[in-house]
């Protein structure tokens, strides 16, 4: 597993710090919580050993359906929610317009703090200043990095979407690659235009985006196919999420295409064809981690006045993964927490 290094003294130290806490609130284990309202499951157990007042904090993600990377999200949240004595709820709408609408829901219901993702920022403004209004707390993960502080949020956590995208044009250039076709699932989502952007930023061949409808697998299957087919020349295919490279996999099948499939993020699933060779390498960005954090930090703040980061993104990525990396990570995949 290689870690993505960018010489950037500032983040390194955030990551240190927030290393530090982790290690500073461990000792608190297993606080209760209760199942959350929007049927993400148990949010922890009845035992509680921590002295804070009992929080609730929300958490609404642009997540569309099936997308397992979601799932991971929260299994982090919830770790957290337990240990912190925090009632964890979870909602998500993959149009921006109805997560808005969920935000303000949680506003109006007064919660302790959100945790929120901005892959549309302009969309979520408005509720978000409504948030800070209420004298809410704020903390943004996974995308929209560069719209947290104007969002009011005391921080960001995730991987930089840029760097990410760099190294994996750095990665294919090393592994020989001409032709890519990047399939950006989600359109409008600025994290996922970063991403393909950091790509063709530092690719020595050529990149190509292809925008496909990630909730609907049969027709990005199609769509996927079909490019193949028309583009035998293409000989990396980068995916910005887990669940759409075992399309991709199966796209490459049905053209008949010699392309190695490569992708963003981490799950079971990925792991399982990094270990069959049909995945060349994947992205990590350990959503497990974000999850964790941003409860925690929420936690932290309202209970102790901390804030993470010092005005800078909190780090939980990118690291490159390939199948040598498997057995290690196979055990934490089959759990859920990478």
């Amino acid at each position: 597993m290689r870690a993505v290094h960018r010489g950037n003294k500032r983040r390194t130290a955030v990551i240190a710090a927030c290393t530090a806490v982790i290690a500073l609130v461990a000792g608190c284990s297993s606080s209760g919580g209760k199942a959350d309202e929007a049927g993400a499951g148990d949010a922890g157990g009845s035992v509680r050993n921590v002295d804070t007042p009992r929080l609730k904090i929300a958490m609404v993600t642009h997540s569309g359906e099936g997308d397992t990377f979601w799932d991971i999200v929260q299994s982090g949240a919830k770790q957290a929610a337990r240990k912190d004595n925090v009632e964890f709820l979870y909602a998500n709408d993959k149009e921006a317009k109805g997560q808005a609408e969920l935000v303000q829901s949680f506003v109006d219901k007064k919660v302790d703090g959100i945790v929120v993702t901005l892959a549309k920022p302009e969309a979520m403004k408005d509720v978000l200043g409504k948030a800070a209004a209420a004298g809410i707390p704020v903390v943004t993960i996974n995308s929209g990095a560069d719209f947290s502080a104007k969002s009011g949020a005391l921080g960001h956590i995730g991987q930089d979407e840029s760097v990410a995208g760099e190294a994996v044009g750095q990665e294919l250039s090393r592994r020989g690659k001409k032709k890519a076709l990047c399939v950006i699932h989600e359109q409008g989502n600025v994290s996922l235009e970063q991403r393909c952007a950091g790509v063709q930023k530092t690719f020595e061949g050529s990149v190509e985006n292809l925008n496909v409808e990630g909730t609907n697998a049969p027709g990005a299957q199609s769509s996927l196919s079909a490019k193949l087919q028309a583009s035998p020349d293409i000989d990396a295919v980068i995916t910005l999420a887990a669940p759409i490279a075992a399309v991709s996999v199966k796209a490459k099948q049905d053209a008949g295409s010699r392309a190695e499939v490569d992708t963003f993020d981490l799950n079971a699933e990925v792991v399982k064809r990094l270990k069959a060779e049909e995945v060349g390498f994947a992205v990590d960005q350990q959503p497990y981690l974000q999850g964790y954090l941003a409860v925690d930090e929420l936690w932290l703040y309202k209970t102790n006045g901390n804030v993470l980061g010092g005005g800078k993104p909190v780090l939980t990525g990118p690291a490159i993964v390939t199948g040598k990396d498997v057995p290690e990570l196979e055990k934490y995949t089959a759990r859920g927490t990478r």
